[in-house]
């Protein structure tokens, strides 16, 4: 955060070093559109939606959760039951032991799988309710950015940046030098 407001102090004062001539009359200001749209009544109720739709997600984490970690016990219980009747001397052949490394081998592998099915799970799961979480809020801070830059016009200032962000939401076209390079470089 430091280092976002450090930037837009740099970049303040670079362009008022260059722009002398208008330096006296540029004007910059910034918003912090965190607070903004925490304010708006639009913010409960997606804020509600997501909660709701993570819930869900959640609980069927739990339930995969402890799947896995009842099959986990349950691998458990039988390697120690087999581990015993090796021991005791009660399973003896190269075939049963074999068997018995195949069958644990198999819960291993069982175990694994659900592991990482359900580690994809979750990164979907974040995909998906960062996806919708942008997909809600984006009419909402297109709000947000038009009222800024209605206020911005309005109040004659020349560059309005966002704390929350630290990017630029209003630029006045007249200090645009984009094309300025374009040309330069072609």
């Amino acid at each position: 955060m430091k280092l976002k407001i450090s930037l837009i102090a740099i970049f303040a004062l670079t362009l008022l070093l260059h722009l002398n001539s208008n330096a006296q009359n540029l004007k910059i200001g910034y918003v912090d559109s965190d607070i903004i749209i925490k304010q708006l009544p639009e913010y409960k109720t997606i804020t509600a939606e997501l909660e709701q739709l993570q819930k869900k997600y959640l609980d069927t984490i739990q339930a995969r959760e402890n799947e896995i970690k009842t099959k986990a016990q349950e691998f458990k219980t039988k390697y120690e039951d087999a581990q015993k009747k090796v021991e005791s001397g009660e399973i003896k052949s190269d075939a049963e032991i074999k068997a018995l490394n195949e069958e644990m081998t198999v819960l291993q592998n069982e175990l694994r799988e659900l592991d990482d099915s359900l580690t994809t799970y979750k990164q979907n799961v974040r995909e998906i309710l960062i996806n919708k979480s942008n997909e809600l809020f984006k009419p909402v801070k297109e709000k947000v950015i038009k009222a800024i830059e209605d206020i911005a016009k309005e109040l004659k200032y020349n560059f309005v940046f966002d704390k929350a962000d630290g990017v630029l939401l209003f630029g006045d076209k007249e200090y645009d030098l984009t094309f300025k390079v374009l040309d330069k470089l072609k």
